[in-house]
């Protein structure tokens, strides 16, 4: 049985295998964005501190970006989705970014929860394909392809990265804290 905490994350499982750990420490970052992000509205998501232009609202729409960058586009070389496919990126290198400002919660949490949907179902693909050691079909720009091992241990990387920033921006909306 899973074990919640106090915000209703899942405890990363204190034995386990390899995939069930990696997995559940990526599930316990992605359970911390949501509870960072939860119950906010619109000007709570665009919320910045100090000089930074980085907004919760950005964060949610980035980290889909990046879950489906590396599990459907580089793990599974699929295209680009909607609304990924029809961004000019050379234009705005940061569109993820900087166009959540444009978007309301619900569409921003309507993304980021889509995505991990897809990538738990990927993920659960390649696992049944390979393993960990499976490589990812498209492969890094200076050639290698990253495992799924190295692919999830740099997502939770990512979420870990961001959510310092998640629990900042928070903080400064309405005072929530909390690890």
């Amino acid at each position: 049985m899973m074990e919640l905490d106090d915000q209703k994350r899942p405890e990363p499982p204190l034995s386990g295998d390899e995939t069930v750990t990696l997995l559940g420490f990526l599930d316990y970052q992605r359970a911390t964005l949501e509870w960072k992000c939860s119950g906010l509205d619109a000007a709570g998501l665009r919320a910045t501190v100090g000089a930074s232009t980085m907004t919760l609202g950005g964060l949610l729409k980035h980290l889909a970006f990046a879950e489906d960058w590396w599990f459907s586009r580089r793990l599974h070389g699929h295209a680009p989705a909607p609304p990924w496919n029809a961004v000019d990126w050379g234009d705005d290198n940061d569109w993820d970014w900087n166009s959540a400002a444009d978007d309301t919660p619900e569409q921003l949490v309507s993304l980021w929860r889509d995505a991990v949907a897809r990538s738990r179902s990927l993920t659960t693909e390649a696992l049944a394909k390979g393993g960990l050691d499976r490589p990812a079909r498209r492969p890094q720009p200076g050639g290698g392809a990253p495992s799924l091992r190295w692919i999830l241990c740099h997502v939770i990387e990512e979420y870990a990265r961001h959510n310092g920033h998640a629990d900042l921006l928070r903080e400064s909306v309405d005072g929530l804290t909390g690890v």
